[in-house]
């Protein structure tokens, strides 16, 4: 019996430090790559402020749209300078806590809210186009613990439980990781038609624990950040199970290039409360080609410029042009890669 029980408390242990040690070896056998940063937020309106980095998207003018958490939710958008220009949806029924804002390729701004369990699809003038989802009943929330994820399972094709980001292939066809609590990834036509959905709590095939970001390719491929596994699951555009990649740590948040070639970024984040020990493992932003091979990194945990402090998502429409939205540095960070000559003949 204790031989036993000693067996399964060093399982427990290699079981928990299999992703600490693969974040090591990830690091560890990365080249750097050299690169620049800057704070992006240059002004904002007296009286309004920024909070958590929740999320961040660019679109073809060069705008940025970032998802915030402070007071309420919040959707700003900026010029290239980092200048205010306007606020999306404010006091919105859809916004309860922020998870990600992204911009489809006619520069439409779509924003994921886990709190309200609803993805909202506005113009580029603002003006609401599409509602996916349904916001709790503050009845049903009577016998809910904030903050607590317990597996759903419910897998509706039209509600979600606690979304997390949201993309789309040429098509038009639009993906959502959904994302605590249902553990899943659903499909949509261009219109909001449920088409299909898979996942389950797990780690293994069609399974997902904590499906975290959601990008997809130019041949419509799907790449999911699978962050409570430390893996990046590759689905085709059916959600049929491809591959994984298991060599860039725990995927907070996941961006696809729209340069051809097209490459994927993937954040290692050194969680919401960057503990000492977690954040000398972490905190790095990788680079890789979409069939897995990483091409380098760059940035380290902290809340310096050129650090990073708890990356929650990614957006890198330009390949050497990379934002990364930080939660607890407050703030959206602008990088500027450098890449040296060795790395830009790997490209």
């Amino acid at each position: 019996m204790m031989r036993a029980f000693c067996a399964s408390i060093v399982v427990g242990l290699l079981l928990c430090a299999a992703p600490a040690f693969a974040q090591a070896k990830a690091k560890a056998t990365t080249p750097e790559i050299p690169f620049d940063s800057i704070s992006f937020i240059r002004e904002m309106p007296p009286g309004l402020y920024m909070g958590e980095g929740i999320g961040v998207a660019t679109n073809s003018k060069g705008h940025v749209f970032v998802i915030t958490r402070s007071g309420e939710s919040k959707v700003f958008e900026f010029d290239p300078n980092g200048k205010f220009v306007k606020e999306f949806g404010r006091a919105s029924y859809g916004y309860g806590f922020a998870h990600a804002v992204r911009v489809d390729k006619d520069d439409n701004v779509w924003s994921v809210d886990e709190g309200s369990n609803v993805v909202i699809k506005y113009s580029p003038e603002g003006k609401l186009l599409m509602v996916l989802g349904k916001h709790p009943d503050p009845i049903d929330q009577l016998n809910r613990m904030p903050g607590t994820a317990p597996y759903s399972g419910a897998n509706r094709p039209y509600s979600f439980h606690r979304p997390t980001d949201v993309t789309w292939d040429p098509q038009g066809n639009i993906f959502v990781s959904d994302g605590y609590t249902d553990s899943r990834v659903v499909k949509y036509d261009k219109n909001g038609r449920f088409i299909k959905s898979i996942g389950a709590r797990g780690n293994g095939v069609n399974q997902f624990s904590t499906p975290h970001g959601i990008s997809a390719d130019n041949q419509g491929n799907v790449y999911v950040a699978d962050r409570g596994n430390s893996r990046i699951v590759v689905l085709d555009n059916d959600l049929n199970w491809k591959t994984t990649y298991e060599n860039v740590g725990a995927p907070w948040g996941i961006c696809i290039s729209q340069s051809t070639p097209q490459y994927l970024y993937s954040t290692a984040s050194s969680g919401t409360n960057m503990e000492v020990e977690n954040a000398k493992l972490t905190g790095e932003i990788y680079k890789m080609t979409l069939d897995g091979k990483v091409l380098g990194r760059f940035g380290k945990a902290g809340k310096a410029l050129k650090e990073f402090a708890s990356v929650h998502t990614l957006d890198c429409r330009n390949p050497n042009e990379v934002y990364a939205a930080e939660i607890n540095a407050w703030r959206i960070q602008k990088a500027t890669l450098r890449p040296t000559t060795q790395t830009s003949n790997q490209q």
